[in-house]
């Protein structure tokens, strides 16, 4: 009887998890308000079993995790230029992603998952390093990074 009760509940956590997880919209963007290469959001904070959904506002974009910035290195995605992605993120953690044909300019946006972030260390290093490499908007990465500090 003590099995079945706890069998019981498992299957009621598990039904209940898709129930209060969200589906948070991130737009990619040529420009918006007065920044150009834009994710919007570009910084995000969700719970773990949250989906993340890429709008192809404008054309031209697409969304690329980052692997040195993944608290998950199972996830990964590349979505296709002009195409609407949708990513479930399971695992607590800092995610950086990028527009792939812009990210030279610095297009990259990151979701922190939950409140374990043990990734954030890492995660900032390799942002500060990789934005000196852009042509624009050298301190966007900094800036968002600060973000999620907050």
């Amino acid at each position: 009887m003590e099995i079945t009760r706890k069998l019981l509940m498992l299957v009621i956590f598990i039904i209940s998890i898709p129930v209060n997880a969200a589906d948070h919209t991130i737009e990619m963007l040529s420009s918006s308000n007065g920044q150009m290469m834009v994710f919007k959001p570009a910084v995000l904070k969700i719970n773990p079993g949250d989906t993340v959904t890429w709008k192809a506002t404008n054309p031209g974009h697409n969304t690329a995790s980052i692997e040195q910035m993944s608290a998950d290195p199972a996830l990964k995605w590349n979505g296709k230029i002009n195409e609407e992605l949708k990513i479930t993120f399971t695992k607590e953690g800092v995610y950086g992603y990028k527009c792939t044909p812009h990210y030279i300019l610095g297009m990259v946006g990151v979701i922190s998952v939950g409140k374990n972030l043990d990734n954030l260390s890492a995660s900032t290093d390799f942002a500060i390093a990789e934005e000196k490499k852009f042509a624009t908007n050298k301190d966007r990465f900094s800036n968002y990074m600060n973000e999620l500090k907050n």
